[in-house]
């Protein structure tokens, strides 16, 4: 099995990167605090197909690389993806893959109160996620 992967939705990244929160350098989002690195490649999450057409790509729903959606013969344009007839509803982002494995992380960075400590990528981000939303 592969790494695990995360969506960082456009609008969310300009926010955080305006706040301090996140860096974006080198093709990495670098999470302030925590330190944390994904490596990132331009992508959208499919959020609906809009024309009534059968979803004959299966992408509704799914995270896909603009590459690999291009590939596909997509034109994509804001928040609208069409491909051949079918139109969709899509969110412009970038999807992370960590760069090394959370223990290699773990083991560079400070270690945090042990109550606290997240023992995963997910509740890491989960962790960021609720300090950041407040």
């Amino acid at each position: 099995m592969g790494p695990n992967r995360i969506f960082f939705p456009q609008d969310a990244l300009d926010t955080w990167m305006g706040t301090g929160r996140v860096d974006l350098l080198d093709g990495q989002v670098i999470v302030q605090g925590e330190g944390r690195r994904y490596r990132v490649v331009e992508a959208v999450r499919v959020i609906a197909e809009v024309t009534g057409g059968l979803d004959e790509y299966e992408l509704v729903g799914r995270v896909k690389s603009v590459v690999y959606l291009t590939e596909l013969g997509a034109e994509l344009l804001g928040t609208s993806m069409v491909i051949g007839d079918l139109a969709y509803e899509v969110i412009p982002g970038f999807m992370g893959t960590p760069v090394g494995s959370f223990s290699e992380h773990r083991a560079k960075s400070a270690p945090p109160p042990a109550s606290a400590a997240p023992t995963s990528d997910e509740q890491l981000l989960a962790q960021y996620l609720m300090q950041t939303l407040e």
